[in-house]
C-alpha cells in the first residue's frame, strides 16, 4: 500500500517515538534537534530521542508519507545547514488517530481500576 493510499488506522500503532515526532511536528516545522528538544521539553526529560533512532525513524515516516523534508528552511533566518521536516496531511490524519486510539486505552485504563477516576 502507498503512502498516498493508506488509511490512518493502518498505520497503528506508531511507536512512541514516531509519536513524538508526530507530536513535536504538529505544532510546528522543525529539525532534528529541535524535534528532540521538543520531546525532551515536553515530556520534562521522561522521553529522550538520541540521534540515531530519531534520524532513522525520521527516514521512516518520511517514507511511510507522514512527514516531509522541506527544500529550504521554512522560516527567515532558519539555519540552511539543517533538515527540516513538516507533518503532511496524512501525518497529521494518523496521529490523531493514535491520539485516539491511546485515549481509549487510558480509558480503559480508568475502568479496570489502573488509575484514578479524572
Amino acid at each position: 500500500m502507498s503512502p498516498t493510499t493508506a488509511a490512518p488506522l493502518d498505520l497503528l500503532p506508531l511507536t512512541p517515538v514516531a509519536f513524538e515526532i508526530l507530536l513535536s511536528l504538529s505544532a510546528d516545522d522543525r529539525h532534528g534537534y529541535a524535534i528532540m528538544r521538543a520531546v525532551d521539553e515536553r515530556t520534562n526529560g521522561r522521553t529522550r530521542l538520541h540521534a540515531g533512532s530519531l534520524y532513522r525513524a525520521l527516514a521512516r515516516l518520511v517514507e511511510s508519507g507522514l512527514i516531509e523534508e522541506l527544500a529550504d528552511p521554512p522560516k527567515e533566518g532558519a539555519d540552511e545547514r539543517r533538515r527540516y521536516y513538516r507533518l503532511t496531511q496524512l501525518g497529521r490524519k494518523v496521529g490523531v488517530a493514535e491520539a485516539r486510539r491511546l485515549e481509549s486505552q487510558v480509558g480503559a485504563a480508568r475502568s479496570f481500576g489502573l488509575l484514578g477516576q479524572s
